[in-house]
């Protein structure tokens, strides 16, 4: 049976860049649908800047807006912590025991930081050196560490995959490094990269470009190597280190900088209900972004189990073929647009120049441009006017707005 075209009520868990990328695209195409975004946060984030504030580049403040001035036109906005999903009963469980009934369901409500998955973190973010460019108000920490420092160790980490943004670990400290070597300090401080995975990137067609700012700056590249703890006070960083026979070894080492990626995981909302695969993650069709189980259900961003890059270029991308597939299930119809997997991670390599790393499922390469203009594989300083200068507004001003230059969804005919 169809869903009435207008008055059928669609609720969206989270209002980042999936859950008002969506609800714009929704409204672009059908304005006088019954949208509400339940978000408890009342400031909205461009989370891709925060590289460049602890690069010392954007000013923090620019990088976030009062979530009331960016909600689409046409959404209410709930100012809600959801608690709890029941699906059987189309209902959310809402902070305070309110239910919230829906006809269609948007599951985004992004990523877990798990500060407390290494221990000692949380004790010591924010002083005795240890920042991280994935909070908000540690990324000027970041700059100014950077600004300050003048010798001794810098230790830049990465937790195991799946993470936001798989770059940015790096590209905090390829910046660092750029400015070291611009300074004349790069020489006195060793730069170490300490990383869970077993290859520098996922995909191996950016790894070579890559390698050579590794070689470039001096960098001590450690792969498997996961930090498990941190003492602030002492300046000691403990890592469990896997040798090339499988063989685990703790390693400890001083610092007088630490850039932290933390490890991340599923929301517990999402953990612990109905909607998770067995992983944690919202369990959709890779394809369509419909829920597996529950077929008013649709989920995006970092908390979907889509095996692609979570990065906002990811959502730009899903965000339309949400929209699509979603009104065609209130249509009585079979959902059609298809997500291929694309993200892209523009790697800072320095001030100046950035690989523009573009890649659907399955590591296929997935260029926006010819190779004569922006070679993804190679360092450019096109790329880098793409990432600073065009992206922050193609963020505010076209993929929050629901204009969806170069992410038109795809047919499942044209995409065979």
């Amino acid at each position: 049976m169809k869903l009435p075209l207008t008055n059928a009520t669609v609720v969206i868990v989270g209002g980042g860049a999936g859950g008002l990328a969506t609800a714009a695209s929704l409204l672009r195409r059908r304005p006088n649908l019954n949208v509400t975004v339940i978000e408890p946060r009342d400031t909205h984030y461009y989370q891709p800047g925060w590289t460049f504030v602890g690069g010392g580049i954007f000013d923090q403040a620019k990088t976030a807006r009062p979530m009331a001035s960016i909600l689409p036109p046409g959404a209410k906005w709930h100012q809600a912590a959801v608690t709890g999903f029941e699906p059987a009963l189309n209902r959310l469980r809402i902070k305070g025991g309110t239910r919230v009934d829906y006809d269609v369901l948007v599951v985004a409500p992004g990523i877990e930081l798990n500060w407390d998955g290494i221990e000692g973190l949380r004790d010591t973010l924010g002083q005795n050196g240890v920042t991280s460019n994935y909070a908000f108000e540690l990324a000027p920490y970041t700059d100014r560490l950077v600004r300050d420092l003048r010798g001794g160790r810098a230790l830049f980490t990465q937790p195991p995959m799946p993470i936001k943004c798989a770059g940015a670990p790096q590209k905090a400290m390829y910046l660092s490094c750029d400015r070291w070597r611009r300074t004349g300090r790069l020489s006195d401080i060793d730069v170490e990269f300490h990383s869970a995975g077993a290859t520098l990137f996922g995909v191996e067609h950016f790894v070579p470009s890559l390698m050579r700012y590794i070689e470039r700056y001096g960098i001590d590249l450690n792969l498997t190597s996961t930090l498990t703890a941190v003492d602030g006070q002492a300046k000691r960083a403990r890592f469990s280190t896997k040798d090339a026979d499988g063989t685990l070894r703790i390693v400890e080492r001083d610092f007088e900088m630490l850039h932290v990626c933390p490890p991340q995981r599923a929301p517990g909302i999402i953990r612990e209900s109905e909607l998770a695969d067995s992983a944690g993650w919202v369990e959709v069709d890779p394809g369509t972004l419909r829920h597996r189980r529950f077929g008013n259900i649709f989920g995006l961003g970092d908390a979907c189990s889509a095996p692609n890059a979570k990065t906002a270029a990811a959502v730009r991308k899903q965000a339309p073929v949400v929209a699509e597939n979603l009104l065609a299930v209130l249509d009585g119809c079979a959902p059609a647009a298809i997500y291929d997997g694309y993200g892209s991670c523009p790697l800072t390599v320095e001030r100046g120049r950035v690989v523009l790393a573009e890649f659907g499922y399955g590591g296929k390469l997935m260029p926006s441009f010819p190779a004569w203009l922006i070679d993804g594989t190679k360092p450019s300083h096109l790329a880098w006017f793409l990432k600073e200068r065009m992206l922050p507004p193609i963020y505010w001003k076209a993929m929050l707005k629901g204009h969806e230059w170069l992410a038109k969804p795809r047919k499942a005919e044209e995409a065979a």
